[in-house]
């Protein structure tokens, strides 16, 4: 198997970038995006940040950083400005706005050139394999407060 190491896109200064194409699924009958499809884009966003980040959410379901970890959204403002089409490429950024205990938010905008698209604000939660909120291992906080604003960091 080859290895691709844009699939995640790629660590900027201040975040994540993933390019996205827009395919016929991601369209209602019009061709215009359904906003739907918006919020898995972001979704897989934040999954490549972590991802590129060392951040790993099947080594942290299996509990291999101790006690079996999860992120869960608890919440997410989506604010629309302009529809992407069918075959648009996109660019999904993606930055750490706050990391603070179990909570961690993130800010999301969707381009299609200079153009913003989509802008989301997404809180989510470190949680147990029994749905508790909790505070990520050390290691892995580690690696998340590389990426956050330093004033916004309480550990």
């Amino acid at each position: 198997m080859s290895d691709w190491p844009d699939l995640s896109g790629r660590l900027e200064e201040g975040g994540h970038v993933l390019p996205v194409r827009v395919y016929y699924e991601d369209t209602d009958f019009t061709g215009i995006v359904y906003h739907g499809a918006y919020v898995r884009f972001f979704e897989r966003a934040r999954s490549d940040f972590l991802r590129l980040m060392g951040i790993h959410h099947a080594d942290m379901a299996s509990g291999a950083h101790g006690a079996s970890l999860a992120f869960a959204v608890r919440s997410m403002t989506l604010d629309f400005q302009k529809p992407a089409r069918i075959d648009d490429v996109l660019e999904v950024h993606t930055s750490l706005a706050e990391y603070k205990g179990a909570r961690i938010r993130l800010d999301q905008l969707i381009h299609r050139g200079d153009e913003l698209l989509v802008s989301a604000a997404v809180t989510v939660a470190v949680i147990t394999g029994e749905g508790r909120p909790t505070r990520l291992p050390q290691i892995l906080s580690e690696r998340l407060q590389n990426h956050a604003p330093s004033e916004n960091i309480d550990n």
